[in-house]
């Protein structure tokens, strides 16, 4: 991934931090937006300082004319891209009873509608020389808890959006697959309970390395022949049948 061009959403705080760090570790030069200016701004520094290229944008992804200023910047700057990876959203839950018809906008325009506006503008700086697209959904595409239906349309949209865009882009050598995390816990780590690990098959919650090096394996040039996929990675909670006797 060395010299390559990296374009992360979201990649202030939670996944798309690490993403953020474990891409520059790899040499590759990681353009990367967030909501988050105060955080941004701070990581983008602590990695720079450490001798590594991050740019960062302060950036409402779910608002097309902010998507398109980035991208532009990026075209002028390095000519093209190699990698998207559209991470940004929100978790918000609220009751079916309660839900405004703002409240169900906003939540798509953040987690799905802005897959597809950075995906079309990057894309158009791929088109030349091919690249890869990782779009990041839920397990919740899946499966469910009360009051997330908002959410979980979008993941569920996301991965659809995805084999979509997989076939649309082949004809561009443009590779587009997701991911669905399961529990990845970005903080506080160690203060898990023994019952939070002891659920997943895997024997363990999930941390965001576990998803970076998702990535990391998906967009590395050797995997050319992975495209239109939804890799889950959930230390395999969703193959795990669960009874109450």
């Amino acid at each position: 991934m060395k010299d390559h061009v990296v374009c992360i959403t979201g990649g202030a705080n939670g996944i798309g931090k690490t993403l953020v760090e474990e891409y520059a570790k790899q040499g590759s030069i990681v353009e990367f937006m967030d909501t988050d200016g105060e955080k941004g701004r701070e990581h983008s520094q602590r990695l720079n300082a450490e001798g590594y290229t991050t740019v960062f944008h302060e950036v409402n992804v779910g608002v097309p004319a902010e998507v398109k200023v980035v991208f532009n910047k990026i075209k002028e700057d390095y000519g093209g891209m190699d990698v998207l990876i559209n991470n940004a959203g929100v978790s918000r839950f609220m009751s079916f009873w309660e839900m405004e018809p703002d409240d169900w906008n906003n939540i798509l325009s953040s987690n799905l509608s802005s897959v597809f506006y950075c995906s079309r503008e990057a894309a158009l700086l791929m088109r030349d020389r091919g690249g890869c697209i990782i779009n990041m959904a839920s397990t919740r595409a899946s499966m469910s808890e009360p009051d997330t239906e908002a959410y979980s349309a979008t993941k569920g949209g996301i991965v659809s959006l995805t084999h979509s865009l997989a076939i649309t882009l082949s004809e561009a050598k443009i590779r587009v697959n997701s991911i669905s995390p399961g529990w990845i816990q970005t903080e506080d780590y160690d203060a898990l309970r023994k019952i939070d690990h002891d659920q997943h098959p895997s024997g363990r919650v999930g941390k965001p390395d576990d998803i970076a090096r998702a990535c990391l394996f998906l967009t590395h040039p050797d995997n050319d022949f992975i495209t239109g996929e939804n890799l889950v990675v959930d230390g395999g909670m969703t193959r795990k049948m669960i009874y109450k006797h």
